[in-house]
């Protein structure tokens, strides 16, 4: 019996934000779910690229956008449009395009889908050189544009609402190149069990109001422990999740703080099953990253947002405000009056459920994967295109 190789999609991310690396997990899923003919592998291409830099800039990044939001923002800001500037700066996260050919030649992929810019601007310009003819689809993994998005060879953008989408066009993205999928969530927000069970299984009281708290491993409620602290002044107790990622230290110090609070408060390290947490909470406060929120709003839960930093989270969170899919608190106060009134009086939640309801997308993994195809299948041309391009490609690969 002859064993026919499966079809290869190279996924590129990045975890300079995890938004990028989650989308890419969840495109990942989908073609091992659906397309039995094809074989995902999925690069972080500034570990590949950038093997002994890569540790030094991840903490350098994280710890920067922390420490110094306001040149994060002048940055973003000042590359939000492509200029002299933006393109400069551009050209060098663009670097390691030769480890990328040498990548893409051993792995032989019939498409290449990006979920972090800087990979979609190598991959162009790969195709622009004439180095490689594969279709490259890019997912962009918030409500908002960026020019570090947009390249010339790009074949397909996936995008989260039709306000980027209409963004993309009137900087001069063809319509056809643009579709409107949401932004893709991994399977597990689909397929949770049945809330009783999970009010079981942790212990939850229902008749008890629920928060669970994101981000809180990223310093998402500023410096210190302010705002933690100040959830002790709710007069009405209740029941708290708080993840702290991979942030041991306030893992300690917030089981420390918690240790006699006249609420429920449960401290979580790294967790795997944020999708359940989803699933028995009335209201998540978190940052308002692309993937996270696009994962709430699938499961339809109402989102409190605090502590934006700049630049794309900015963006992230006056669309959902607008749309009025989330709440927006911009000081302590603010936070801790809108969780009181709520815990109060539940009619906001109902109507912000309702809201979700006309911009969630629980397809929209399947739905990204259905444009990533018909890309794979439009870039099946006869032999003779490639053969046509060597010339080409032998004489630039000696320049990059």
């Amino acid at each position: 019996m002859i064993k026919c190789e499966k079809d290869k999609y190279l996924i590129l991310s990045a975890t300079f934000g995890e938004g990028h690396k989650q989308v890419a997990n969840a495109i990942s899923e989908a073609v091992e779910y659906l397309l039995a003919d094809a074989e995902p592998i999925t690069i972080d291409i500034m570990e590949w690229i950038h093997p002994y830099l890569y540790p030094i800039s991840h903490y350098i990044y994280k710890r920067g956008i922390k420490k110094f939001p306001q040149v994060y923002s002048f940055l973003y800001k000042k590359t939000r449009v492509k200029n002299s500037f933006s393109v400069t700066l551009n050209s060098v996260f663009l670097s390691g395009m030769q480890t990328m050919l040498k990548i893409i030649r051993e792995i032989k992929p019939k498409v290449v889908v990006s979920t972090y810019p800087f990979a979609a601007g190598i991959i162009s310009k790969l195709k622009e050189q004439g180095l490689i003819d594969i279709p490259a689809v890019t997912i962009i993994t918030d409500y908002t544009d960026h020019s570090y998005w947009i390249y010339p060879y790009t074949d397909q953008y996936v995008v989260g609402s039709p306000q980027v989408r209409d963004r993309l066009i009137a900087l001069g993205v063809e319509e056809d190149k643009i579709k409107h999928t949401g932004i893709p969530v991994r399977k597990r927000f689909l397929e949770v069990l049945p809330k009783g069970l999970l009010l079981e299984k942790y212990r939850i009281n229902p008749n008890i109001f629920t928060i669970l708290i994101m981000g809180g491993g990223d310093g998402f409620f500023g410096k210190g422990l302010s705002a933690f602290r100040a959830l002790e002044s709710i007069s009405i107790p209740i029941q708290i999740f708080i993840v702290c990622g991979k942030n041991k230290k306030l893992k300690k110090q917030l089981e420390w703080e918690f240790n006699d609070s006249k609420h429920d408060v449960r401290i979580l390290g790294y967790c795997e099953n944020v999708h359940e947490l989803m699933a028995i909470s009335d209201l998540m406060i978190s940052k308002p990253g692309g993937v996270t929120t696009s994962e709430a709003m699938v499961m339809d839960l109402p989102l409190l947002i605090y502590h934006s930093l700049p630049g794309q989270e900015e963006d992230n969170a006056e669309y959902l405000y607008r749309s009025g899919i989330a709440f927006v608190a911009k000081s302590e106060k603010e936070l801790i009056g809108q969780i009181e009134n709520l815990v109060r009086d539940s009619a906001p939640l109902k109507w912000m459920q309702q809201r979700i309801k006309k911009y969630q997308t629980k397809t929209s993994s399947r739905d990204a994967l259905r444009v990533i195809v018909r890309a794979a299948k439009r870039g099946q041309s006869p032999k003779s295109t490639n053969i046509r391009t060597m010339q080409k490609r032998e004489e630039i690969e000696v320049s990059i």
